[in-house]
């Protein structure tokens, strides 16, 4: 098999978890003793030795068969950093599940260390004190042994779990950049080339416009986040674009203050939601596509009147789920759609 990593020792992944179990039996043993006060000499280290590693590999080869620890507690819905219930309760089964096994693997090394000592079977009473001490000894154990089984693990699983929201949400981004691009990019090259032989001015600054769209496009999908005022000026340019193909059909209004500066946003997405107002709705000189931007609170706020097209455009919503998603991963919270009579408004939750 294929050697792995430094946390697998380099070692095949079946092989390098038991000689982890081995190596920590190694170096707590004399440890255990100075805790505990023992004699620590041969007997005391190879018995010791041999009750924790047997019962550590009994512990993790029966959990492994039927599911109940494999060094991770989190069900498959665990948020990192919040302890549920049922967290705690595969911790507290976990605990009473191996006292319960190194009580009775003790038991066994007992039974036998007599008989071989030619002593008998041990008196039962006595048999049973020694079961007590050893249920309070472990679970004293289990105090010093838990950084190890848990907190390691655990703070393994949140890593993992960070690992894939990020990976989920650059995937998200590259989604979404993959769908609106051709179609955007199509349509202002349809504009372009009418531009290019009536006016030629125009047609110079339009090209100069879809640059700066498509660098920021280019520079900025893959980032977590973006300065608000980035985004504000992003969509101004995108704006400007629409203004020569629509010649005043379509209004942008955006009030923000000064106090908006200290904000961020998930990049690209204010676009976004102008151009489902643009594409869901009529435009006409006589009746303008009106799209506010503001703030309210800590959010963000993208209005546009209702104008119904006679032909609708079957909307399949996955802009707006994806974006949803990024946000949610990033921020925690969720974007808030709400149709009116008169206006639709997504309110997009700020980061700070």
């Amino acid at each position: 098999m294929k050697s792995r990593g430094i946390n697998d020792l380099y070692l095949p992944k079946g092989v390098a978890s038991h000689v982890k179990n081995m190596l920590f039996c190694v170096l707590f043993t004399p440890i255990w003793g100075l805790i505990i006060g023992a004699e620590i000499n041969s007997n005391f280290l190879l018995s010791t030795f041999l009750i924790m590693f047997i019962a550590m590999e009994v512990i993790y080869l029966v959990s492994k068969k039927f599911f109940i620890f494999k060094f991770n507690f989190a069900p498959k819905d665990y948020i990192p950093g919040k302890i549920t219930r049922i967290y705690l309760f595969r911790l507290i089964l976990f605990y009473i599940l191996s006292i319960a096994i190194i009580t009775l693997i003790f038991a066994l090394f007992v039974v036998i260390f007599h008989l071989i000592r030619g002593f008998g079977f041990p008196d039962f009473l006595w048999l049973v004190n020694e079961l007590k001490r050893s249920v309070i000894t472990t679970s004293i154990a289990f105090l010093f042994i838990t950084p190890v089984f848990f907190f390691i693990p655990w703070q393994q699983s949140m890593k993992r779990e960070f690992e894939l929201r990020e990976q989920n949400l650059i995937f998200q981004n590259e989604t979404l950049k993959n769908q609106v691009n051709p179609h955007f990019l199509f349509n202002s090259l349809n504009t372009l080339s009418s531009l290019v032989n009536t006016e030629v001015a125009v047609a110079g600054q339009f090209i100069a416009k879809l640059s700066v769209i498509y660098r920021y496009i280019l520079d900025n999908s893959s980032k977590l986040e973006v300065p608000l005022n980035e985004e504000i000026d992003f969509i101004r340019d995108y704006y400007y674009l629409h203004q020569i193909r629509n010649e005043g059909k379509i209004k942008l209004e955006i009030d923000i203050n000064d106090y908006g500066n200290s904000y961020k946003i998930i990049p690209i997405s204010l676009q976004l939601l102008i151009e489902n107002a643009i594409k869901h709705n009529m435009a006409t000189q006589d009746k303008p596509l009106v799209i506010n931007v503001y703030l309210e609170e800590h959010n963000i706020v993208v209005k546009n009147n209702i104008q119904k097209m006679a032909t609708q455009v079957v909307s399949t919503k996955i802009g707006l789920k994806n974006l949803n998603e990024r946000v949610r991963l990033v921020t925690g919270k969720e974007i808030i759609v709400t149709e009116y009579e008169d206006n639709f408004r997504v309110k997009v939750p700020l980061i700070l």
